[in-house]
């Protein structure tokens, strides 16, 4: 089955927002990581001290089928966040061969921010903005925990 949520983009203000959530919705966060959790990516340069204790990724689950998920920017002030429009479409298929149809057909046109590819955290997962300026985040995970 596939699935999809909205994946929401905070300028360091994440938390504070999943915990306001939390209060609203009720229910455990199902994760909760932060960038210093990250392994060093090559080409990179190391994560600021003041951001590696930002969200790199929340989650709240809704309901047994719908989550919000969501993240800090990864530089503090950035330019490319705009409020109201911090958001993606996070669409979680059943299979690696759909994961890859849907991103494929969704990029034509578009650009391409991150491809498919396996992630540290398990999943197949890439990211792309769509002709028409939305942004998806596409994932398929093999061992989904339930």
């Amino acid at each position: 089955m596939t699935t999809a949520n909205v994946y929401l983009t905070f300028n360091g203000n994440c938390e504070e927002a999943f915990n306001f959530y939390q209060s609203v919705f009720g229910g455990e966060f199902s994760y909760v990581g932060k960038f210093k959790d990250m392994p060093p990516m090559e080409g990179q340069p190391p994560i600021s001290p003041e951001h590696a204790e930002k969200i790199m990724h929340m989650a709240l689950p809704l309901s047994e089928e719908t989550v919000i998920m969501g993240s800090d920017t990864m530089e503090e002030g950035d330019s490319n966040h705009v409020q109201g429009n911090n958001f993606s479409i996070s669409i979680d298929t059943d299979s690696k061969n759909k994961a890859d149809k849907l991103f494929d057909k969704l990029t034509s046109g578009g650009v391409t921010k991150m491809p498919m590819n396996k992630t540290f955290w398990g999943d197949y997962f890439g990211m792309l903005t769509d002709k028409f300026g939305i942004n998806w985040m596409i994932s398929f995970n093999e061992n989904p925990q339930k």
